[in-house]
C-alpha cells in the first residue's frame, strides 16, 4: 500500500465530506423549485427563497475563517454538517408549515453549513501542499477540488428531481437527513488532527484581510461571480420557460447539465491555461487578466445578436455553454490564487474573507437578476453581465505580477 500522510488522510477525509454534502446541497436546491414550482410560485417568488441562503453566505465565510483558524478547520467542517442536518430536519414539517418564512429561514441554515464546508475544504488543501516548488501540484488540487464539487452539485440537481418522483417531498428529505447523518458521525470519528489552527489565536478584528493581494482578489471575485448570476440565476431559467416553452424538468436538466460540465472544465483548468517543460504552469496576473478579457466579450456579443433577432436556441444556449466553459477556469484560476496568496499560519482567515466576497457576488447577482429582468428583460441582465467583467478586468490588473 501507498503510505498516506496523516496530513494527507485528514485532507482526504474533509474532501470525501464536502462531496457528500455537496450532493445534498445540490438536491435540496432542486428539491425547493420543483416543489414550490408544482404549489404555483412563479420564478422570481422561488429564487427569493434562496436570497437568505446567498445572504448568510457573507456572513459565514468572514465569520467562519476565523474560528476555523481558532478551533481548527476539522471542528468547522462537522459544524456545517450538523448545521445541514438541522436544515433538512425543518422541512420534515407538515405540508401546511412550510410557508416562504419557514423556507427562507431552512435555507439561511443550509446556507451557513454550504460556506462553512466550503471554506473548510479550500483552507485545508494549504496545509497539505506547501513552498514555491509545489505550486503546480497546489494548482491541480485546488483545481481538482473545486472543478468535482460543481460537478456533483449538478449530479445532485439529477439526485433531487429523481427522490422527489420517487419518494415525494418529505421522504427525499428525510433520505438526504438520514444519509448526511451517517457522514456526520463517521466525520466525528476519524477528523482528528487540527488542520489549519493558528498558531497564535487571532482576535476578532482580525476578519478582515491585511493582504493587499487578498483584497483585490476578493473585490475581482466579487464582481466575476455578479457577472454570472446576474443573468444565470433567474434570467435565464425564466426565459427557457416562458420564451422557448421549456418544461421545468427540461429546463432542471439543461441547468444541472451545464454545473456539471462547468465541473469537469474546472478541473481541467491546469491543462487548459498550459503547461510548461512537463509541469503545470502556475497563473498569475497575466492569466487572470487574459482569460477574464475572453469572458467579458461573451455576454455583449450574445447581447448583440439578440436584439439583432437571432435564433435563441444558437446564440443563447450555444453562448451558455461556452461562457460556462471560460468562466470555469476563471473561477479556477482565483481559487489557485487565493490559496497561493494566502497566509500559511490561520489560513482560513484569508480565504474566508475571500469567499465572502465570493458570496457577496452572488448576492448581488441573484438580487439584480430578478430586478433586471423583470424591469428590463434578458439583454439588459447580459449587458450588465459584460459590464461587471470589464470592473474584473481592470481590477485585475492590480493583482501581483508573480
Amino acid at each position: 500500500m501507498i503510505p498516506v500522510s496523516p496530513a494527507l488522510r485528514q485532507y482526504l477525509i474533509i474532501t470525501g465530506n464536502y462531496w457528500a454534502f455537496t450532493l445534498t446541497d445540490g438536491a435540496l436546491r432542486m428539491l425547493v423549485v420543483l416543489y414550490f414550482n408544482d404549489l404555483g410560485y412563479s420564478a422570481l417568488s422561488i429564487a427569493m427563497l434562496f436570497l437568505f441562503y446567498e445572504f448568510f453566505g457573507v456572513v459565514t465565510n468572514l465569520i467562519g475563517g476565523w474560528l476555523g483558524a481558532r478551533i481548527g478547520l476539522n471542528r468547522t467542517m462537522n459544524l456545517g454538517l450538523g448545521i445541514q442536518i438541522i436544515a433538512l430536519a425543518m422541512l420534515l414539517v407538515p405540508a401546511a408549515w412550510l410557508t416562504v418564512p419557514w423556507v427562507m429561514a431552512a435555507q439561511a441554515m443550509s446556507g451557513i453549513a454550504k460556506d462553512l464546508n466550503k471554506m473548510s475544504a479550500k483552507s485545508a488543501v494549504k496545509t497539505l501542499v506547501s513552498g514555491n516548488d509545489t505550486q503546480g501540484r497546489l494548482y491541480r488540487y485546488v483545481a481538482l477540488l473545486t472543478g468535482s464539487k460543481n460537478t456533483l452539485k449538478g449530479v445532485g440537481f439529477f439526485l433531487g428531481g429523481a427522490l422527489l418522483t420517487l419518494l415525494g417531498f418529505e421522504g427525499a428529505v428525510l433520505v438526504m437527513a438520514l444519509g448526511l447523518l451517517v457522514v456526520w458521525q463517521l466525520s466525528l470519528t476519524l477528523l482528528r488532527q487540527d488542520l489549519g489552527k493558528a498558531k497564535n489565536k487571532p482576535k476578532f478584528r482580525d476578519i478582515f484581510s491585511k493582504s493587499r493581494a487578498v483584497n483585490i482578489l476578493s473585490a475581482a471575485r466579487l464582481c466575476l461571480f455578479a457577472s454570472r448570476d446576474v443573468w444565470f440565476v433567474v434570467a435565464v431559467p425564466v426565459y427557457l420557460s416562458v420564451h422557448l416553452g421549456w418544461d421545468n424538468w427540461l429546463v432542471g436538466s439543461f441547468l444541472a447539465s451545464w454545473v456539471i460540465a462547468y465541473g469537469i472544465v474546472q478541473a481541467l483548468a491546469p491543462v487548459l491555461t498550459g503547461t510548461k517543460k512537463g509541469a503545470v504552469q502556475t497563473p498569475g496576473r497575466k492569466a487572470a487578466v487574459f482569460w477574464v478579457a475572453l469572458l467579458m466579450a461573451l455576454p455583449a456579443i450574445m447581447a448583440s445578436m439578440l436584439q439583432a433577432g437571432a435564433d435563441p436556441h444558437w446564440w443563447l444556449l450555444g453562448g451558455l455553454w461556452l461562457f460556462g466553459a471560460v468562466f470555469a477556469v476563471n473561477s479556477s484560476l482565483h481559487s489557485f490564487l487565493i490559496v497561493h496568496y494566502a497566509s500559511e499560519d490561520g489560513v482560513s482567515l484569508d480565504v474566508g474573507f475571500y469567499y465572502m466576497a465570493n458570496a457577496a457576488g452572488r448576492l448581488l447577482g441573484t438580487v439584480l437578476s430578478g430586478f433586471l429582468y423583470q424591469q428590463y428583460g434578458l439583454n439588459a441582465c447580459l449587458w450588465f453581465s459584460s459590464g461587471l467583467l470589464l470592473l474584473t478586468f481592470a481590477i485585475s490588473f492590480a493583482l501581483p505580477k508573480q
